[in-house]
């Protein structure tokens, strides 16, 4: 298939013949067969052992790595059933204690680099990020907080967020955080489940050249959520804040917890209904993300890792544990298109950034307003995630960054806290094609009937445990709400909601939520490659497609809403091109029914296009109800849909 004049699976990269002695992943293999009398040929053979032997495996990553544990596992996997997979039973650790480890830094050597459109840069060395977090430990101690306590953030992505989760990890205590753009009502639908008893916000924040004062918010959080004891505030907009009174001489110290001890707690979307509080534990974040960024993205000593992220998505988690691997963070707060969209990528020249991560909008919003970014010689690595990556942005980033980065397109999800398909150094990258399924995810493609199927689109399921699978949501002591989210529909296999492809090599193309198919006729159609081909136009913007059933026609409807690029109309020739785009680069059956104009997609805060919202709101249900406003980037966007349907209803009745 060839989608914006590129054809799917073009060879964009090759691993060098040296690849196994260069990148942590050939070490890693060197290793299991000193130290374990184990050798794979390929990746294909060292991916099927790690979801095979899961024993083996996930001990080879605790031991690899050196990770610190206090009382010893009686076992690695007391049972491999799903839902109720317990890793590592008996073992006693602290992540905060295994990321202050901070392997290959010396004291002075910079560990976090912080840029932001609020203030000025600040960097925090090895020493000075351990002193900090000792002083806010100790703060929150002297407020009484103590393992299993929850200590909620309000704050962006600024050096006082990432050392506030350190300190309550440090403790034992849950972390929890929203990202300040949340309105209040969002942050009480999160916080008023898990009950806090401190709140870290800042006062407002800078987002381009606008300021956001976030006092008022402050006030509403702190009165709708008794269990609030303690507010501190940091000074980050207007310079007014207690912050530095969070402090005491306690030493630092790292309380040992259970394996599966909550970390820290992260949120479904909310769009529908309240969000779903997903709880992570210490042991399985810190094996899935040493697993991760070290033996696929190949971070390591003297790299600086960018993920550009808000406190809100579950990528500042991922990005957070970067040290941990041996990897310097940058963090940076804004707004990424601020004044233009080549802000981003002129930080990560400043920065010296190595590996800089971001979402597949971005990377295509680039590509349309021909950004060409600075020469940097030290970028070596790029992320994309956030949606599905089509062909032509892979080839932009090979036409304009330059030939020998390795592009990873990762996907996942905030249920696990990782990716479970990317991309390793092993293998070579192709347009369009995620390159590989992860170490320890044993995911695979389902029929309908719950059988695997290679080379045909099916769910996406993960058929065996991972370690970082939630410990279950909070307050769900049943585990009702934890099985109906994940093992509905396949008993003891986990369905994530994706449609994918999983080629014989192990390649894989994901083709969008399965929740939002368009189903034609019997045949399903992804909105990933529907999306591909029309914003491919450069007339377009921006777009989303639903799919409504209709009585008696069993191709139903289907729905197109288009962002016309600045200066473009949406007239019939339009119309008529964006068809013959579809029907020659898919099929006949991508031909929408109707066309309509959209000032805006609905997107939540981490930029996922909202196809389900629509589709409710297109069939009758009013837009409060169908999406929780306070969890979209830009919740008036819906008023065009409700709007839609009531004309649609209207000229029904006539």
């Amino acid at each position: 298939m060839t989608t914006g004049g590129v054809t799917v699976g073009t060879l964009l990269w090759e691993p060098p013949v040296d690849i196994r002695e260069t990148t942590r992943i050939g070490r890693y293999l060197a290793w299991l067969e000193s130290e374990r009398g184990l050798a794979f040929a390929d990746y294909a053979a060292l991916w099927e052992w790690s979801v095979t032997d899961l024993t083996a495996f996930w001990q080879s990553i605790w031991d690899f790595f050196q990770v610190i544990g206090h009382e010893p596992a009686t076992a690695v996997l007391d049972s491999a059933e799903m839902p109720g997979a317990r890793w590592f039973p008996g073992a006693t650790l602290n992540y905060a204690e295994n990321v202050l480890r901070l392997p290959g830094f010396d004291d002075d050597d910079p560990v976090v680099t912080a840029y932001s459109q609020s203030r000025e840069p600040l960097t925090l060395t090895a020493r000075q990020l351990r002193e900090d977090v000792r002083m806010v430990r100790a703060g929150l101690r002297s407020r009484g907080v103590g393992a299993g306590d929850r200590v909620a953030a309000y704050a962006p992505n600024i050096p006082e967020t990432y050392v506030l989760m350190l300190a309550t990890a440090s403790l034992g205590a849950i972390f929890s955080s929203c990202a300040p753009e949340f309105g209040a009502r969002s942050v009480i639908d999160r916080w008023s489940q898990i009950e806090p008893k401190v709140l870290v916000a800042v006062d407002g924040y800078r987002y381009g050249d606008k300021d956001v004062d976030r006092r008022a918010e402050i006030t509403t959080i702190r009165e709708s959520i008794p269990s609030i004891e303690h507010v501190i505030t940091i000074g980050y907009l207007g310079g007014d804040g207690d912050w530095a009174e969070l402090t005491g001489d306690d030493p630092l110290e790292f309380t040992p917890v259970p394996f599966d001890h909550p970390l820290y707690v992260l949120y479904s979307s909310g769009t529908t209904g309240l969000p779903k509080p997903i709880v992570h534990g210490h042991g399985g974040i810190l094996l899935e993300h040493l697993k991760i960024l070290a033996l696929h993205h190949d971070l390591g000593a003297g790299d600086r890792f960018l993920w550009f992220t808000t406190t809100g998505w579950m990528m500042w988690n991922y990005l957070a544990s970067g040290p941990a691997a041996g990897a310097a963070i940058v963090l940076f707060d804004g707004n990424p298109g601020w004044p233009d969209l080549s802000a981003l990528w002129e930080l990560v020249d400043t920065a010296g950034v190595t590996y800089f991560g971001t979402s597949a909008p971005f990377l295509l919003a680039c590509r349309k307003a021909g950004i060409t970014p600075p020469a940097s010689g030290r970028l070596r690595g790029i992320g994309s995630t956030g949606a599905p990556l089509p062909p032509e942005g892979w080839t932009w980033v090979y036409e304009t960054i330059g030939p020998d980065i390795r592009l990873m397109s990762l996907s996942g999800g905030t249920d696990v806290c990782t990716g479970f398909v990317g991309g390793v150094p092993l293998l070579p990258i192709r347009a369009g094609v995620i390159t590989s399924r992860i170490l320890g995810a044993r995911v695979e493609a389902y029929d309908g009937s719950g059988k695997p199927v290679v080379g045909e689109l099916g769910e996406l399921v993960i058929s065996a445990p991972m370690p970082s699978m939630p410990v279950g949501f909070w307050n769900d002591t049943d585990g009702s709400r934890f099985r109906e989210a994940y093992f509905d529909v396949f008993p003891g296999v986990w369905r994530h909601g994706d449609w994918i492809t999983v080629d014989p090599d192990g390649s894989c193309v994901l083709t969008g939520r399965s929740d939002a198919t368009l189903n034609r006729g019997g045949v399903r159609l992804g909105t990933a490659e529907f999306y591909s081909v029309v914003e491919s136009l450069p007339e377009i913007a921006d777009s989303l497609v639903v799919h409504l059933d209709t009585p008696g026609d069993p191709n139903g409807e289907l729905l197109l809403f288009v962002v016309p690029a600045d200066g473009v109309e949406l007239d019939d020739a339009l119309r008529g091109r964006i068809a013959r785009e579809l029907r020659a680069a898919l099929s006949p059956r991508h031909v929408p029914d109707a066309a309509h104009r959209v000032d805006a997609i609905p997107r939540t805060l981490s930029g996922k296009k909202l196809e389900v919202p629509v589709k409710r709101i297109l069939t009758g249900t009013p837009a409060g109800s169908a999406a929780a406003k306070g969890a979209l980037a830009n919740p008036e966007s819906l008023n065009a849909f409700a709007a839609l349907y009531r004309e649609r209803l209207s000229a029904a009745s006539e």
